[in-house]
């Protein structure tokens, strides 16, 4: 088994090269669709992240609110590493026991964490190989602002609540630039993955 940790910026194209990912055989592994999970209601994270945020991030049917959410933690540096250290944990204790799962299921696979923190956390060096998707910061702002409807200064906020790409490129074993056509990151998406399966040995 080799594992990959995927990761990048808001809207640097992570998602898109987690597709490809997948669609050549990767089990890929969404730390958002964990988080999504674990603040399900009634869950324990749930628990706690209304005790801490209060009512006001709670919708009427008892879901917490991730856009209010995220104008809070955005915004405020405190608040948002509270809730990094409320819910990492959590996310690589899930991420630890689907590995163990695929391991005796799919010894051979390729698993892709897809985690756009992975850097930050440090959890990259419990990983084999780290892939970066690589945009520069005037194309995030623009399609953070045209998929979220989000004003600039809400933008810019988001991006820079995390490391600047070109510094996780520094920890990257493979950077993928989706700086041109989505055909080109496509196309080198496809060559990472080729050269990973060599590396694992060419498993499917």
């Amino acid at each position: 088994m080799l594992t990959i940790g995927l990761t990048g910026g808001i809207a640097s194209g992570k998602s898109l090269v987690a597709r490809v990912f997948s669609d050549l055989g990767a089990q890929v592994i969404d730390a958002d669709k964990v988080v999504h999970d674990l603040l399900a209601k009634d869950q324990p994270a749930w628990r706690e992240v209304l005790a801490h945020f209060g009512e006001s991030i709670r919708l009427p049917g008892g879901a917490i609110d991730r856009r209010k959410l995220g104008e809070i933690v955005f915004n405020d540096e405190a608040e948002r590493a509270w809730l990094n250290r409320c819910l990492h944990p959590r996310v690589f204790e899930a991420y630890a026991a689907r590995v163990k799962h695929l391991s005796s299921q799919e010894p051979d696979c390729i698993v892709v964490l897809d985690a756009a923190l992975l850097i930050e956390t440090g959890y990259h060096k419990q990983i084999d190989k780290v892939v970066v998707v690589y945009a520069d910061e005037a194309q995030q702002l623009h399609r953070v602002m045209e998929r979220d409807g989000l004003p600039p200064e809400q933008a810019v906020a988001r991006i820079r609540s995390q490391m600047p790409l070109r510094e996780k490129r520094l920890h990257a074993d493979y950077v993928i630039e989706n700086t041109g056509s989505r055909e080109e990151t496509e196309l080198q998406a496809r060559e990472v993955f080729a050269a990973l399966k060599g590396l694992s040995g060419g498993c499917p």
